[in-house]
């Protein structure tokens, strides 16, 4: 019994790593995508809430806020990467998905739904354009001022531009999971034979 219940411990700690190996991974793939396909969540979902319009039983004030919302989110992307805390956009969004949120749960509260429905809707019509949102923002901290910006200013030899002129790096989430791929995990030599 007592050999049993160390297998379990074992076990458990086994299962932790590879459920964090799980996340780190999708979360590489996922900064992958989002920083070449940034707009595109906004799109899928504007399309899904169309189809909710016209093939399920989900109020139509519901799905009007979630159209509401994706404006929002597309005035969000003029400016994107910055964000003015203090603009009206901003704030109507914030405010918005809030509510937004409030009538979601209100209705999955009141409707029974299966948990898997309702997870995809909250998924897929609430949370993904803002998570992608929020981790694009990060795809974009470490980049300096593009050299046209002051370049009647810094001259033709200066560090900035020696910087900017090297395409091969990127400082990213994408770049910093690469990092971590290749500086942490074992790398395994081929024996030629």
């Amino acid at each position: 019994m007592l050999f049993l219940y160390f297998l379990s411990i074992v076990s458990i700690v086994v299962q932790a790593v590879f459920v964090t190996m799980a996340i780190a991974s999708g979360l590489y793939y996922l900064a992958e995508l989002v920083e070449e396909y940034s707009v595109m969540a906004k799109y899928v979902t504007v399309a899904i809430h169309i189809g909710l319009i016209f093939f399920e039983d989900i109020p139509l004030y519901l799905n009007g806020m979630g159209l509401l919302q994706q404006l929002f989110h597309g005035l969000l992307l003029k400016d994107f990467p910055v964000f003015r805390f203090t603009s009206v956009t901003f704030i109507a969004g914030v405010i918005n998905l809030v509510v937004y949120h409030y009538l979601a749960l209100q209705f999955f509260g009141s409707t029974y739904y299966g948990f898997s429905e309702v997870l995809a809707y909250f998924t897929l019509c609430l949370w993904i354009v803002p998570f992608a949102l929020f981790v694009s923002m990060s795809a974009n901290d470490y980049v300096l001022p593009i050299t046209g910006e002051r370049q009647h200013l810094l001259g033709e030899n200066n560090v900035v531009t020696d910087y900017l002129s090297q395409k091969a790096k990127r400082y990213s989430l994408l770049s910093f999971f690469s990092f971590a791929k290749d500086s942490i995990l074992p790398q395994r030599n081929k024996k030629a034979f």
